[in-house]
């Protein structure tokens, strides 16, 4: 079956075409349930061959979404999300292999205890359902969430966003042709073609059929859907990440790290956007790391104390210290101890990816238990925060939610449990 595609149709005849799409997920699913792993994984192994073939025809769609993206003056963070280089396509094969080679978590099983009757009681992973999943500006989204949704069981619906247009339908293809491969239902992965805003309402409000909304995007499309949604979001919010140099650090590896933690990748949502340093070794590593943001053309902003040591930084203001930058800003505040620190990241963060870089253990370990973040490292830059990197071969996106997931969702956040007892006739008196 073809790609839906959806035009700009009455709001009624939008609302229908969305209800079926609902419906066919839901059928979908069902057959996913019972689907063998092997047939799952011959699919994203097809689908990985496939990306490698086909790289240049991928690429050639990618550059009318690039051209648009321009003439239309796409934030060049936006612009590098939206590239499909051959590095993303690579990394996005591989992610698919490693997924694929990753052991089915449909009907595994906990421990399960034996209850003085002689009941066994334990837990049993089963899918979620229904994902549908609204991203923007990330064409490997399709691919990512395709495929982990696929593995998981999961059927989805998937809403790129209009400047990955392009991108998007021939990645579509690509899943369709591993889907019918490997005799699984083509209607496991829907993606929708539509420009039009009022769909994504339709989809957030589909109770009947989808089980979890998942977006993918910036602030704007995160409070719109939280204000419009019915159906229950696993939101991902702002990446406003922090690293922390502790006065214990070794100072040529603190340099490293936090240059890597801020230049990898402006764009992605682990970039570190605040740097707090411990005042004893200020003085030696600030203007050090200064000079290396200037050489890569970083501006940074900071409090009173780092602009009297560094004057060619601005003054940081509150809502230096609250923006998720996303390009090359970096706001430096000078603390005291590590308890200043971490009131400062309680106090600013969005809750997704801190960092600490010491080489006391005391330290390391209060950092980690303290920081109420999704992702806390030691001695690591922040740009980590990735499933990818993590082993999980892809995520689905980085949770900032206490419930149901939280940071990196790879194949067990999309999946529940249900309880499943066992017994030999026993009676409850």
């Amino acid at each position: 079956m073809n790609t839906t595609v959806i035009d700009s149709v009455a709001v009624g005849a939008q609302a229908d075409l969305v209800l079926e799409l609902g419906r066919r997920a839901r059928a979908a699913s069902r057959l996913l349930m019972k689907a063998p792993d092997s047939a799952k994984s011959a699919a994203l192994r097809f689908m990985a061959q496939e990306l490698e073939q086909s790289k240049e025809a991928l690429q050639a769609e990618n550059a009318k979404d690039l051209e648009a993206a321009r003439r239309n003056n796409l934030e060049p963070s936006l612009v590098d999300r939206l590239t499909l280089s051959d590095k993303a396509l690579a990394t996005m094969a591989t992610g698919l292999r490693q997924i694929a080679d990753m052991p089915d978590p449909v009907g595994s099983q906990s421990s399960s205890i034996v209850r003085p009757n002689g009941m066994r009681v334990g837990q049993m992973r089963v899918p979620l359902g229904v994902i549908g999943i609204i991203y923007e500006s990330r064409p490997n989204v399709t691919i990512d969430a395709a495929a982990l949704c696929l593995k998981s069981g999961n059927a989805t619906i998937l809403r790129g966003g209009s400047e990955a247009f392009h991108s998007n339908q021939a990645l579509g293809r690509i899943i369709r042709a591993g889907l019918q491969a490997a005799n699984l239902p083509q209607d496991a992965v829907q993606v929708v073609s539509t420009t039009d805003r009022a769909v994504v309402g339709h989809l957030v409000t589909l109770t009947d059929y989808i089980d979890v909304i998942i977006p993918r995007g910036g602030k704007g499309l995160i409070q719109r859907l939280a204000a419009e949604a019915k159906v229950p979001l696993l939101k991902h919010l702002d990446g406003n990440c922090h690293v922390y140099i502790d006065s214990s650090a070794n100072l040529d590896k603190a340099h490293d790290i936090t240059l890597n933690a801020k230049t990898y990748r402006y764009g992605i949502c682990g970039t570190m956007e605040t740097l707090l340093v411990h005042a004893d070794v200020a003085p030696t590593i600030l203007p050090r790391l200064a000079a290396s943001f200037d050489a890569r053309g970083v501006e940074l902003r900071g409090c009173e104390r780092t602009c009297a040591l560094l004057p060619q930084a601005r003054r940081a203001t509150d809502e230096d210290w609250a923006t998720e930058y996303l390009g090359p800003v970096l706001a430096v505040r000078i603390v005291d101890d590590i308890e200043q620190a971490m009131d400062h990241i309680a106090r600013w963060s969005s809750g997704h990816t801190e960092s600490i870089i010491t080489e006391s253990l005391e330290a390391a370990t209060r950092f980690q238990r303290e920081v109420d973040s999704s992702s806390v490292y030691v001695n690591l830059p922040t740009c980590f925060a990735d499933g990818f990197e993590y082993g999980l071969g892809a995520e689905i996106g980085i949770s900032t939610n206490r419930l149901h997931a939280r940071g990196p969702v790879g194949l067990e956040g999309l999946t529940t449990y249900k309880w499943v007892l066992t017994g030999d006739g026993q009676l409850r008196g």
